[in-house]
């Protein structure tokens, strides 16, 4: 059959005519070859001019839409579109591949810009949030990646003046971006007052900072920093475009269809107009609309083609022009030129169609007799007639010699025409229509042909139809899709190209009769191909593409010579050449060899990964938290110890086995890697990996050992075979399982393939565990992956129809096919002597020759496949299904000799029997003078080079193992399988075989008999046998039952009966001695899964897999009722039964997903172990009553444990595994011998609910909510209409004619400012009083010998001189700090890492992040990016102070070490399910970290890129109990100190808990810290301070003698949350906000720090004359700072929460509004009270002292305001009170004169009352005419502009206008302090604002002669004091 194969032939790419100008910009360079680069559809285009010649970058699956040139003018950058887009980085010279960078963005990359210097790519996707990504393209890595704008972003570029700097624009935005770590920081550009917000399209970038923008309205604008500067306005008449910056000066082009230059300061210099040049550049397509019209000339070699943009166009082919165009009154959908090539024929979208002269495009005649488009029109070949067919479902034939008469219709189709052809006679016409019908006609009259006899004899002049038998072959075999557009045939080269919907071009054999033929594909255009032509001489194809509205022109090339191959290389990047095979029915493939079919349908897939079981205990436990309220069994004191593995995994592994340098063999099986003396004959276990391992490579130094895993996000583990310690883990890019591995030649690179349905390979640095390249591999399977050993950027995979070369390009793989006929299947591949020289073995026994990528020759080697190879010095070795070892020589030229595997041959030292002759070989390895050889029956043999053969190791072949059965008094166990073999085995040191059986069935079940005599075997089908033990002989057999039996028993004693249970619910017994069956026991409901005999030998229990558990009477059978309670007191020969109320506790809390397989108690009834269908062997304690006991458990076996059985003298336990077909011995090491090391229980699968007591710090610690400033609501429950939306009320006229005379008094009385006015330009932050310590601990720490110290609070980082008492500050954050940790390393002096409260971890600029800066510079080293969502709350320098680990307040509180000086992410994991408090890493390790958190402690690895941990374990103590732990600290010898919640501290050695410090405090221990240079550490916590105790400790280096230390502060109880230690003095952080340094000598306190303990600080009063303040707060105190002392001078607790303060005009009176309803008033030198009152309930929001010293005035939550006369004395009786006011009083001003006051109200109304008489005044024009003595109100006209346009969640809630007037400051809901000009009457005024503060300003206030302002914060409890910085003079 002609179409079974592909053509010979095929095309390649010659000319494309276009370029994509539509919805694309900047995509036109100039290279360092002066060639052009540009794209069309989804090809890159280098276009020569002076050759005028086209290459051709053919790497894109889909149409391109972005590109960026290198600096250096030859790599070229492109992006495409599609649902997984990439961008290639490319060479203009050569075409090919540099880098592949992909797997980030979705939908398309809209744009793309190098940095200057070339290393650094930017990309803009097109996705929702049009992310913002930078590359490192070389290495394909991902350095920062941040959402970009909410709208679409038009052009990004570089800075190319300032590093680290970009600016992008878009729909209504410029943003100026800075890169540091992996943080992108957007900040807007400010149109401000000199341009109108609009949208940007383009971009060029100037030196100092400025930035030019060409705008959608033709202005360009010039930013300077994030400020727009001026425009230039109409540089163009509407958008512009493009903008191109040079030494000279800059271009731009615009929609107008003009280029202008200016110079460097955007003075124009010319302008070219493109709109009056002549055609220009050739290569020019069509634009808009659809392409859809294509003929070819009869006789020259011309196309013509015509689209919707109604141009018609004549292209010559030879010399790639366009030569002639025309434009029609309508958009053209076909054409077709007359046979003589005088005429074309256009068909119109409007049904009519147009007839010109070809000469010289002038109209022959216009024909309009239809409305619907025309879409196919054709000349006869005679020359004569004319057919159009329209979309009105009709062919009309015109005579072309009558002047296009209509002389015949066709009426057919009853849908629109799609295809026609003419017979070569003229005579016949056949038609395609949308409905998929071919119908007949008679031409000229149009009468249809329905007798098909007439036509078996027609010859088509043409076929360009799709319908029909000829091209059946065109569609695919199942499929009814119309997405084919165009065909047309090549008679005299027998082949069809064809054009489809995806952008394809096929090429088949003609004729295809069958569905489904082979092709090979050329990509190109992007979606659609409208059309195909074979050019008149046959020497081209052209395509058009309809959207993409280009012109194809391809090269046919007949039949291909092998050798010419190489020039169309480039065509196979991403795409191949040779198609796809489609699956037809191959008549001419091999048969498919039966082992590899098997092997191809392994899915390895689970119901259950271990991944899973968190979330699946997590759901589980909610409905099970009652139970957990009870006591639980303890775990049993003894453990087992995996101690030989009879197995080896050879069915469906191949190359799994090595031998190690010690000469040690390394093989897998199950779950485990296995590494086996042969001199021993011991085996000692690689244990990490918790699922079946299916493949295993080993480093090129033989010490190392790579193993891949099955799992839902399978790793791979690299481990070294001596210490079988993991090195490295990788994770992360494979799902379902890992296939093949393959270590480079030089050890550092590894390469993985996945078995997922892309088969991926991924190209590892295994060291660092990152990912260098993935890609995906093949539909099929593959078998083998090589690096090869010359380069290591080259690989060959190899598997099913498949054999590929790779190259790694960037983050890429670029694949190219091995270059055969018919692509074999593939089982092995190695390189030989050269870097082109590769050998692969097939499946047909055949093995294949490489040169690059071609085949050069095959020789026949094995019979049936070849399953194994291996490369050797001089020469090679393979191995294959015939069971034969073959050596060759270096080019298979001979075959040196052969060794086949035969039993004649075992050498005496074997551990076991060969099962069969020339086993099926698996694997092959040479080394040590020997061949070591693994079959598919799972035996390994070693081969020595003479001939002798060793069996070394052997399990069961393929297939289930259930059956187990312990001898009852010799070291011996029985196994039977699936694999119909019946085994025994030694368990003593020599470990072997001792005889098989084959068996005609496959069995479950055995048993031997009480005198270990006789063995019965239970089989698949029903029947079941007794044999001797010894011979394995047949004694007696029986078959009685068609199901399968279950499990059969002797019963005890004499073994007199035999009870065998099957499938089909019956247990028989029968009469051992007569071999008769005596009795049946009937009533299961179910299939039977365990039975056992009680002690005499009378009672049967029986189990059934419906759960139920049922007695029977031998020997009849009888059924017995049995209570439960009696159950327990009958002797129970065995108990392998797993149902029963001794029992109840080994089910799981996800007893759903995990049945209990199998169970056997000790001899001793001690232990119980059992094994369930995750693959884990469990013992507990007997008997295991109340539900889920506690546990050991211990993995090893992959999925099902099938059988466990302990020895009679229970030393050991044997467990079989099921489809891992081994059988594990496992020793038993009884309480005395501890080890601690292999006791991997998990403890508690049901956390107990104790977790060590309950602390109010604690919980609030917890459950505190972190949210970002940005979403800040309200602080006071504000009602109403904000002031920038309420409408003003318009006063008459303004003002009454007769004021005119009265000036306008001023607004603000101007006291205490010197002559000359100045107003404020700038606040400079100078002070803050405030440290967080009552939610964030370890924050606190010594710089510079303690010369200096560094905290934190609210955004701001404090370095605070001691000496001096300077601050300085740290301001970067954009939000709260939660976390701060210093780098220890000498390399990195005052380093200091800060992490932030954050909202979603989507990298945007509210992204939590971390902070890397130096304290003294404070210079940003490095901003981290996170995703901890919500925030950071711990990080931590590792010991080299190159990582930095933090942990996030997620819920999944992520733990992530990070590279902090790239910015780069090493890894991350889930760290718990509940807040994780604390996280360090050991003060001397890179690698190793403890977290801990609420009920949790937990002990890490860092591998490579994974991080693994364990629980810690605390079973080693007797009642011990994980509770809540809150610190961390380290000793030597690897002992780590852990803080509770109940005032112990643990100690672990390892992950094991070894002691308990008792009571190391009596409250919580919250801080720990580990001295350095030392050991000695020192423990913070929560107590009363007493004579012994306090809440400081210092202790020795092993926790076990301590020194206390009082903290002097007058508390109750201390609470300390920071400790650090420097020389000779601790420095203390306390939960009331106090930093105190205490000595170690004389333990004297110096209190460094004071600040507020709670908050908010509501009462903020300056002094009227000296810079002091007062503040008071929640916390109940009063505190007065000195602002040039630097310091706190006095404090007053006064036992309730205050809430306003205010000093008395003189300053020698301070009155306090209080919470409660009361105020007092206090005499400032003696701190004593003058008075108190309280006539109200409900808290003073702000109390006022008049100008006059003669009114008190306070305001209150009860909507009033109280005056009181202070010249009555202090018994305050109220004199009198405002009315009406409509909500609470927020803010109160008297004016100058005192007798009026203004108050700010709850409902954002402003009122004015007279004072005392508290009457309401109404009228505006009183109100204007007032001058104030203060100014606090945030309401009325005067301050309108303070408002934001964003305060809608939000309000101002506090603002103080300057004692000048001449300024305002506000303070708001998101923390900001603004600075305004005052009055500030416009809506939405200018201000500055300055950042530092958390969310709530409460207060601000301006001290006397406007030197400070004061900032109150609500949540961060902090003072900030700013400097003003005045205009000068």
């Amino acid at each position: 059959m002609a179409d079974r194969t592909a053509p010979n032939c095929h095309l390649r790419l010659e000319w494309v005519y276009g370029y994509r100008g539509h919805q694309c910009r900047n995509n036109l360079y100039y290279t360092a070859a002066k060639e052009i680069v540009y794209f069309v559809a989804g090809v890159g285009v280098v276009y020569n001019t002076r050759e005028h010649k086209q290459k051709f970058y053919l790497g894109h699956n889909d149409d391109i839409i972005s590109l960026a040139l290198h600096p250096e003018r030859v790599l070229v950058a492109t992006g495409q579109v599609g649902k997984e887009p990439y961008i290639c980085v490319w060479d203009s010279y050569t075409v090919q591949t540099v880098s592949i960078l992909k797997d980030v963005h979705t939908h398309g990359i809209a744009c793309l810009a190098f940095d200057l210097e070339g290393q650094c790519l930017v990309s803009v996707g097109l996705d929702s949030k049009n992310t913002i990504c930078v590359w490192d393209w070389r290495r394909g890595k991902v350095l920062a990646a941040a959402p970009g704008h909410t709208d679409r972003i038009f052009d990004i570029s570089w800075d190319l003046y300032q590093p680290n700097k970009l600016v992008s624009c878009g729909v209504k935005h410029i943003k100026f971006w800075s890169l540091c770590g992996n943080a992108l920081t957007p900040k807007r550009g400010v149109f401000g007052k000199t341009g109108d917000l609009q949208t940007i399209l383009c971009l060029a970038c100037a030196k100092d900072e400025v930035t030019y923008s060409g705008a959608l309205n033709g202005d360009i604008y010039l930013w300077k920093g994030i400020n727009l500067m001026r425009t230039i306005q109409g540089a163009h008449g509407s958008g512009i475009f493009s903008m191109n910056a040079c030494e000279e000066g800059f271009a731009t082009g615009g929609r107008d269809g003009s280029v202008r230059l200016w110079d460097l300061n955007f003075k124009p210099i010319t302008v070219i107009d493109l709109r009056e040049t002549d055609q220009g550049y050739k290569g020019d397509g069509h634009c808009e609309g659809e392409l859809w019209a294509l003929a070819v000339h009869p006789t020259k070699p011309l196309a013509m083609t015509g689209s919707d943009d109604r141009s018609v166009r004549i292209w010559s082919l030879i010399d790639h022009a366009l030569i002639a165009r025309c434009n029609m009154e309508e958009p053209i959908r076909c054409a077709a030129v007359s046979t003589d090539g005088i005429h074309l024929a256009l068909g119109m979208k409007d049904g009519s169609f147009t007839v010109l002269r070809v000469r010289d495009m002038t109209e022959v005649v216009h024909v309009k007799d239809r409305k619907e488009a025309i879409h196919e029109l054709k000349y006869s070949p005679d020359g004569a007639h004319l057919a159009v067919g329209s979309n009105e479902n009709t062919v009309d034939i015109y005579g072309v010699v009558q002047r296009y008469k209509k002389v015949g219709e066709c009426i057919g189709s009853n849908s629109f025409i799609t295809h026609m052809d003419w017979s070569t006679d003229s005579k016949y016409l056949q038609t395609n229509d949308g409905s998929g019908r071919r119908l007949f006609y008679r031409m000229p009259s149009g009468k249809e042909v329905t007798n098909r006899e007439e036509l078996k004899l027609v010859q088509w002049a043409s076929w360009t139809c799709v319908l029909g038998p000829e091209v059946n072959g065109i569609w695919p075999k199942y499929s009814d899709i119309n997405d084919i557009n165009s065909v047309d045939a090549n008679f005299n080269n027998q082949v069809l190209v064809t054009a489809d919907d995806y952008g394809l071009v096929k090429l088949m054999q003609y004729p295809c009769i069958r569905k489904g033929a082979k092709f090979k594909k050329y990509l190109g255009h992007s979606a659609h191909i409208t059309n195909v032509r074979w050019s008149h001489d046959y020497q081209w194809v052209i395509t058009i593409g309809g959207a993409d509205h280009s012109v194809f022109q391809w090269k046919f090339i007949p039949e291909r010579k092998s050798k010419e191959a190489l020039h169309i290389a480039p065509q196979e990047t991403l795409a191949d050449s040779n198609s796809e095979e489609s699956d037809s029915d191959q008549s001419d493939v091999p048969e498919m060899d039966s082992e590899i079919e098997q092997e191809t349908q392994l899915t390895y897939r689970r119901q259950v990964y271990k991944e899973d079981l968190p979330q699946l205990k997590e759901q589980c436990k909610e409905k099970h938290r009652t139970t957990a309220m009870k006591k639980r069994e303890r775990a049993p004191g003894n453990g087992i110890k995996l101690h030989f593995i009879h197995g080896y995994r050879g069915y469906d592994c191949r190359s799994n086995l090595f031998y190690t340098q010690t000469g040690e063999i390394v093989y897998h099986v199950a779950a485990v890697g296995v590494v086996y003396n042969r001199q021993q004959n011991t085996q000692r276990f690689y244990m990490g990996h918790d699922d079946d391992i299916l493949c295993l490579a080993i480093h090129p130094l033989k010490d190392y050992v790579a193993t891949g895993q099955v799992g839902r996000d399978s790793s791979v583990h690299v481990w070294d075979t001596e210490t079988l310690k993991p090195m490295s883990v990788l994770k992360g890019f494979h799902q379902l399982g890992v296939c093949a591995l393959d270590f480079s030649a030089d050890g550092k690179r590894l390469a993985s393939v996945g078995l997922d349905d892309n088969h991926t390979i991924v190209l590892w640095d295994w060291r660092k565990g990152e990912k260098l390249s993935a890609m995906r591999g093949s539909k099929d399977k593959i078998f083998v992956v090589k690096i090869n050993p010359y380069l290591p950027d080259k690989l060959i995979t190899a598997g099913v129809k498949h054999m590929r070369f790779w190259h790694k390009a960037g983050g890429g793989l670029i694949g190219r096919k091995g270059n055969m006929g018919k692509t074999e299947t593939m089982m092995c591949a190695v390189y030989g002597w050269s870097e082109e020289m590769v050998f692969s073995g097939t499946c047909t026994g055949d093995i294949c020759i490489w040169r690059d990528m071609f085949l050069m020759k095959t020789v026949k080697a094995h019979d049936g496949p070849v399953f194994s190879m291996h490369a050797l010095e001089k020469g090679f070795v393979t191995g294959g299904k015939d069971g034969i070892v073959a050596l060759w020589d270096d080019t298979f030229e001979r075959c040196l000799k052969t060794y086949a595997i035969k039993r004649a041959v075992l050498a005496p030292g074997s551990k076991g029997l060969l099962l069969e002759d020339n086993p099926s070989i698996r694997a092959i390895s040479l080394g040590h003078g020997h061949i070591l050889v693994g079959t598919k029956n799972g035996e390994i043999l070693e081969v020595d080079k003479s001939g002798p053969i060793t069996l070394l190791v052997q399990g069961h072949m393929e297939g289930e193992v259930w059956g187990l059965a312990t001898h009852p008094h010799l070291p011996l166990c029985a196994t039977v399988s699936d694999d119909k073999t019946l085994r025994i085995w030694d368990l003593s040191p020599s470990h072997c075989m001792l005889a098989v059986r084959k068996l005609r069935k496959g069995g479950r079940c055995c048993c031997f008999s009480p005198d270990g005599k006789a063995l019965a075997v239970g089989l698949n089908d029903g029947s079941f046998l007794i044999v001797n033990a010894d011979t394995l002989e047949d004694l007696v057999s029986f078959h009685h039952r068609k199901d399968i039996i279950s499990d059969i028993r002797f019963s005890p004693g004499a073994g007199k009966y035999l009870a065998v249970a099957s499938g089909d619910s019956f247990v028989d017994i029968y009469n051992v001695m007569s071999s008769k069956r005596v009795g049946v026991c009937k009533g299961c409901l179910s299939y039977i899964t365990h039975l056992d005999w009680d002690k005499r030998g009378k009672l049967l229990q029986v189990n059934t897999a419906a759960k139920e558990q049922f007695f029977f009477e031998a020997p009849r059978g009888k059924r017995q009722t049995i209570p439960a309670s009696e159950v327990e007191k009958i002797d129970w020969s065995t108990w392998t039964c797993v149902l029963g109320p001794s029992l109840e506790g080994v089910w799981p809390v996800i007893s759903e997903v995990a049945e209990v397989t199998a169970a056997c108690l000790s001899n001793d009834r001690r232990v119980l172990a059992t094994g369930d269908d995750l693959g884990y062997i469990k013992l507990f304690r007997y008997p295991v009553k109340g539900k889920y006991a506690k546990f050991k458990r211990y993995v090893a076996h992959s999925t099902h444990v099938t059988n466990v059985r302990w020895t009679h003298d229970d030393s050991l336990l044997v467990t079989v595994g099921g489809g891992d077909t081994c059988l594990m011995i496992w020793a038993h090491e009884p309480e005395g011998l501890r080890e601690f090391k292999l006791c991997d229980s998990e403890e508690s699968d049901i956390e107990s609910e104790d977790d060590g007591g309950y602390d109010s710090d604690v919980t609030r610690e917890n459950e505190i909510n972190y949210t970002i400033k940005a979403l800040s609501t309200n602080m006071r429950p504000m009602t109403g209409v904000k002031p920038h939306l309420q409408m003003k009320e318009p006063s008459i006229d303004e003002r009454p004619p007769v004021s005119r005379a009265l000036p306008q008094p001023e607004k603000l009385q101007t006291n205490n400012v010197g002559k000359k006015k100045r107003p404020i330009e700038d606040l400079v932050l100078e002070l803050v009083f405030g440290y967080r310590g009552n939610d964030c601990r370890n924050n606190v720490h010594y710089l510079n010998e303690g010369a200096d110290i560094i905290y934190h609070t609210a955004s701001v980082g404090i370095v605070l001189n001691l000496t001096t008492s300077c601050q300085s500050f740290y301001v970067e954050h954009s939000d709260d700090i939660l976390c701060l940790t210093i780098n220890q390393h000498p390399k990195f002096p005052n380093v200091v890492a800060t992490g932030q409260v954050g909202d979603t971890g989507d990298m945007s600029a509210t992204s939590p992040s971390i902070h890397v800066w130096d304290a003294m510079t404070k210079q940003t080293l490095s901003v981290l990016r996170c995703f901890h969502s919500g925030g950071v709350c711990s990080i931590s320098f590792s010991a080299t102070g190159r990582l930095l680990l933090s942990v996030g307040l997620d819920p999944e509180h992520t733990v992530i070490i990070w590279k902090w000086q790239e910015g780069a992410k090493v890894a991350s994991r889930v760290g718990h399910t509940q807040r994780i408090f604390v996280a360090e890493f050991r003060p001397d390790s890179d690698t190793h970290f403890v977290s801990v958190g609420i009920k949790h402690v937990r002990f890490w690895t860092l591998a490579g890129r994974a991080l693994l941990s364990k629980k810690g374990v605390l079973s080693s103590i007797e009642d011990a109990r994980m509770q809540t732990m809150l610190s961390v600290a380290f000793g030597a010898n690897n002992l780590t100190f852990t803080g509770t919640i109940s005032g112990d501290v643990c100690v672990w050695k390892e992950h094991i808990l070894v002691r308990i410090v008792a009571k190391a405090h009596t409250g919580p221990v919250f801080t720990m810290y580990t001295t350095l240079r030392d050991g000695l550490i020192v423990t913070g916590g929560k107590e009363r301070p007493s004579k012994e105790g306090g809440a400081l400790k210092l202790w020795d280096q092993e926790l076990k003698r301590c020194r206390a230390f009082r903290l002097e502060t007058g508390q109750i109880i201390d609470c300390v949350r920071s400790v650090c230690r420097g020389k000779g003095k601790i420095l203390v952080g306390t939960r009331n906000a106090e930093i105190i340094e205490v000595g170690e000598k004389n333990a004297a306190c110096n209190i460094l720090v004071n600040g507020h303990m709670d908050g908010p600080i509501w009462g903020l009063g300056t002094h009227p004359s000296r810079d002091v303040f007062l503040s008071a707060a929640e916390d109940g105190t009063v505190r007065l700072w000195d602002i040039p002392e630097k310091k706190m001078l006095n404090k007053v607790n006064l036992g309730h929460p205050a809430h306003t303060i205010s000093y008395s005009p003189e300053g020698d009176m301070v009155a306090i509004g209080m919470k409660n309803g009361e105020f007092i008033i206090l005499l400032v030198a003696s701190l004593k009270i003058w008075g108190k009152k309280r006539d109200r309930r409900s808290p003073i929001q702000d109390i006022r002292f008049s100008p006059n010293s003669r009114f008190l005035a306070v305001g209150s939550t009860e909507c009033a305001v109280d005056f009181y006369d202070l010249t009555l004395g202090p018994q305050l009786n109220r004199i009198n009170c405002c009315r009406d006011i409509p909500s609470f009083v927020m803010q109160m001003d008297f004016s100058a004169d005192s007798s009026y006051i203004q108050i700010s109200t709850g409902a954002y109304k402003r009122l004015v009352y007279e004072v005392p008489s508290g009457r309401q005044i109404t009228e505006q024009i009183q109100i204007d005419r007032i001058t104030w003595a203060t100014w606090t109100s945030v309401l009325g006209d005067e301050v309108v502009g303070i408002w934001s346009r964003n305060a809608d969640k939000a309000d101002v809630t506090c603002a103080c206008v300057s004692h000048s007037g001449l300024n305002i400051v506000t303070g708001d809901d998101f923390g900001m302090v603004k600075l305004f000009d005052f009055p500030s009457l416009e809506k939405f005024a200018k201000h500055k604002r300055f950042l530092g503060h958390s969310a709530h300003l409460t207060n601000v206030r301006f001290t006397n002669g406007d030197r400070f302002v004061v900032s109150a914060g609500g949540d961060d409890r902090s003072l900030f004091v700013w400097r003003c910085v005045h205009v000068p003079h």
